[in-house]
């Protein structure tokens, strides 16, 4: 006999009561990928900063630093989705160890060809294999806290806490790369980059016991569909896109500006008090027990964050530019939050990896483009034109969100299995 079967949330589960991070950390097993997963993404917050500063330092052209970081971003952006089908399909392990170690030789090959004035087609060679191995690890831990929290009120709180840890990296990536490119050596942050990715991923590789579980070969017939065919996931790229105008902008903008008062050490301080306000944001949207309803939330939240950034350009201080990065860091986590938020009703579990790499691929996408047309603004015009990148980037995406907002809604799933009784209609299935 088959039916449809609803499963009630017990008396002892996270879901009983009201969303609270105390809740969400005391979920079995969650600190075995949760420490592990923090040290393994850390790095990403170093890389795009960290060639910025080397190929500049070696070529002397913001314009020629940007296009490599963006070379990376793309090749990120272009094989993140299909890194994320394969964790899908055949586990995160399988990816994630051999994606580390390709990561890390390609960025060594990339500061030793940049420190020997490599031209910059070889800096662009090198640049895809360390832009198309960055491991995954958000969009897997995230995939982690789905089969854990499906159908309870803690994946919002989830996706926030995993939000305001993205963020923290951001605090401490750039402020890290910065001294050690400052400080130490131009390439130091590129090499830190490489061995902290080396050895965080393969720490998270080895925590299998919380890894999704994948479905033996011929044990079911299921079709493997991409996420870029749910019409919301495709609305949630564009949104995202406009998120890595914002992050790349300003990478190279508040490096530019820095530069050009005599303090390039500041760079790291300003874009640490940007991740900051993304962060304390994150933190309380996270704590909020929400009923207004995500698709609304997200409008709302673009719109503030589109008309934060539009004044960035206009900042000639240091005291001005800092309180608006910390007012548009403070607009984007409600963003990023609702939007991973809404792939859990949108998405199948079996595709939900995926999903979040798309989401993952378009930051970098959005902040690949970025940087290389921010780099060309801050070489061909005044200090601070780079700044006019998040604006037009956070503007088009909100218009794209409020035209097509409708498909935000998730359409209604059923959960059917081949056993149990239930009061409900029973369907047949193979």
């Amino acid at each position: 006999m088959a039916s449809t079967v609803t499963t009630e949330p017990s008396k002892d589960s996270p879901a009983s009561s009201r969303p609270g991070y105390g809740q969400l950390l005391r979920t079995r097993g969650a600190w075995t990928f949760l420490l592990p997963g923090f040290a393994a993404r850390q790095p990403f917050a170093m890389l795009t900063i960290s060639i910025v500063l080397l190929v500049q330092h070696t070529t002397g052209s913001y314009g020629a630093a940007g296009a490599a970081a963006a070379v990376t971003g793309v090749s990120m952006a272009l094989f993140a989705p299909y890194s994320g089908r394969l964790a899908d399909r055949y586990g995160q392990r399988a990816v994630l160890v051999p994606g580390v170690l390709l990561h890390a030789l390609s960025g060594l090959t990339l500061t030793a060809l940049a420190l020997a004035h490599a031209p910059l087609w070889a800096l662009f060679a090198a640049a895809v294999p360390t832009g198309a191995s960055v491991p995954q690890v958000g969009p897997m831990v995230r995939a982690r806290w789905g089969v854990k929290l499906q159908g309870t009120p803690l994946m919002t709180t989830a996706a926030a806490f995993e939000s305001v840890t993205d963020e923290l990296t951001f605090v401490f990536g750039p402020l890290l790369a910065t001294a050690l490119c400052t400080a130490v050596d131009p390439a130091a942050g590129l090499v830190t980059e490489a061995a902290l990715t080396l050895l965080g991923g393969l720490l998270f590789a080895a925590q299998k016991g919380t890894q999704p579980t994948v479905a033996p070969a011929g044990h079911t017939r299921v079709e493997h569909v991409s996420a870029l065919r749910v019409p919301g996931v495709r609305v949630l790229i564009a949104v995202f896109l406009g998120i890595g105008s914002v992050f790349g902008g300003m990478q190279v903008s508040l490096a530019a500006f820095s530069e050009s008062i005599g303090e390039p050490g500041l760079n790291g301080v300003l874009y640490g008090v940007f991740a900051a306000g993304n962060m304390l944001s994150g933190i309380v949207c996270g704590a909020v027990a929400w009923k207004v309803a995500p698709q609304r939330r997200l409008v709302v939240g673009y719109g503030a964050l589109a008309l934060a950034a539009s004044g960035l350009w206009a900042a000639h201080s240091v005291l001005v530019l800092a309180g608006l990065g910390l007012l548009v860091g403070m607009c984007i986590a409600p963003a990023l939050i609702t939007g991973y938020t809404l792939v859990e009703g949108l998405v199948p579990a079996g595709a939900r990896t995926e999903a979040f790499t798309w989401l993952t691929g378009a930051v970098a996408l959005g902040q690949a483009a970025a940087v290389t047309v921010a780099g060309q603004l801050e070489d061909r015009f005044w200090d601070g034109a780079g700044f006019l990148v998040p604006m037009a980037g956070t503007v088009l995406a909100l218009a794209t969100l409020v035209a097509l907002r409708s498909r935000l809604v998730p359409r209604p799933r059923s959960r059917t299995v081949a056993r149990g009784v239930g009061h409900r209609m029973p369907m047949t299935v193979d």
